[in-house]
């Protein structure tokens, strides 16, 4: 665009604290202060002494009935002294009571805080909060940033007001500061210009427009992973920038191609994080895949060799082969990964029969250099977008379409094993475009 809508853009966009520790109260000014002396006996809580205010009434309080009597034991740092802190016990003694409705004092409620979960440490990641709704609810959800974004946008500008060329210019601007891309806005906007000029037009009207583009621009990249080639096993090569999320597509695509009913392998052929190995042999637990793994450091391309070789003696369906991340710019850390293909081919010359780039949604306009880098230096065939999770910024999968035309076989939306599902570009679009299923 030019630099007045660049300048349009900018314009348009642009506790609990601790208590002080208490001094230490002596016994004569505990005494002085309270009506009440009661000690639990030795056999009950020992090397514990309990100091309990008398109400207003100077009846003695029991501790049968006192659910606000508070023990603690004498190795917890001081914090029993500190809450029965003497000298303030003109205001705290006056709200002890002897009601057995009594609430817990803040210590009560820091201590049921602090209690450990009970699930295992080891569980895979879920989303609990989110089971109960649908694919497209959670797609919705996952797109709320750049959905939010438009349609505020689109309510400003269309409510009462008709259509002109400052109306069209700044819908333009809403466009490409959501991602879609230059070719994209202009087209959304010439349509919502056409016969409409010096018309009211409503909000609801043009993110229906929107919708439908977006789905025109789309659906000629919505395909799904096909692995009925001929090949066994048909060997998935996962690439992508650090922190993409490739392990974990892997892991869910295990999953999902385990349920199909096709014998999977897995290799952790990124070597250099511990974390990584661990992660996949976790994925392997749990979808019932092999893992093919070597110690932190070992060679990848090696990894890769024997992990085919695994493969074709164990008749697997399909080899999911889990890559290091590497910045599309580094030039070394791309021959690493020309490296590992080249090696792959020496089993088979077709082999990898699918190149998944992984695009994290929050990237933003970066995830275009991405995607022309990996494509040209590993062949990439195919796309997964990862971490649709409300702060992506899924209308670059749009720019990306328009530009490149790679197929988009998977979007993921959550952490759980059933998060990652097959692209369609009519849900997509009418998520981005806040528009109902």
């Amino acid at each position: 665009m030019s630099e007045k809508k660049r300048g349009f853009f900018g314009r348009l966009f642009g506790g609990n604290t601790e208590p002080a520790e208490a001094e230490q109260p002596s016994e004569e000014k505990a005494v002085a202060d309270a009506s009440l002396v009661e000690s639990k006996s030795d056999s009950e809580t020992p090397n514990v002494d309990v100091v309990e205010a008398a109400t207003a009434s100077k009846e003695p309080v029991k501790l049968d009935t006192t659910p606000d009597v508070l023990v603690e034991p004498e190795h917890n740092n001081g914090d029993a002294d500190t809450l029965q802190a003497a000298d303030e016990a003109e205001q705290e003694l006056e709200a002890i009571t002897t009601d057995d409705e009594a609430q817990p004092t803040p210590m009560d409620a820091l201590v049921e805080q602090a209690e450990p979960p009970q699930e295992a440490a080891e569980e895979l990641p879920q989303e609990p909060a989110t089971e109960s709704l649908s694919w497209f609810q959670r797609l919705k959800a996952g797109l709320s940033r750049s959905s939010s974004s438009l349609t505020e946008g689109i309510s400003s500008i269309f409510t009462k007001r008709k259509l002109d060329a400052q109306t069209l210019e700044e819908l333009e601007d809403i466009l490409i500061q959501a991602d879609l891309g230059i070719d994209t806005a202009m087209t959304i906007t010439e349509r919502v210009a056409d016969g409409r000029y010096d018309k009211e037009i409503s909000g609801e009207e043009v993110r229906r427009i929107l919708a439908e583009e977006v789905e025109a621009v789309l659906a000629p990249v919505a395909k799904p992973l096909d692995l009925n080639t001929g090949h066994s096993p048909h060997v998935v090569l996962m690439v992508g920038v650090n922190g993409t999320g490739k392990t974990t597509s892997i892991g869910k695509l295990a999953h999902k191609l385990a349920g199909e009913g096709k014998k999977v392998m897995m290799a952790a052929g990124d070597t250099f994080r511990a974390a990584a190995v661990e992660q996949l042999k976790v994925w392997g637990e749990r979808t019932g895949a092999e893992v093919i793994a070597r110690d932190t450091g070992a060679d990848a391309a090696g990894l890769a060799f024997d992990a085919i070789a695994a493969a074709k003696a164990q008749g697997a369906d399909v080899l999911l082969i889990d890559t290091a991340g590497r910045l599309q710019n580094k030039a070394e850390l791309m021959e690493e990964l020309k490296k590992i293909i080249r090696v792959i081919k020496k089993h088979d010359e077709t082999a990898p029969h699918s190149v998944l780039l992984s695009l994290d949604a929050t990237t933003g306009q970066n995830a275009l250099n991405q995607v022309e880098i990996f494509g040209k230096e590993a062949g990439v065939t195919g796309l997964i977008m990862t971490k649709l999770d409300g702060t992506a910024r899924g209308g670059i999968l749009v720019a990306i379409a328009k530009k490149y035309g790679l197929p988009v076989h998977f979007i993921g939306v959550g952490e759980g094993m059933d998060h990652l599902e097959p692209f369609e570009a009519q849900d997509f679009a009418k998520a981005i475009a806040g528009m109902a299923e």
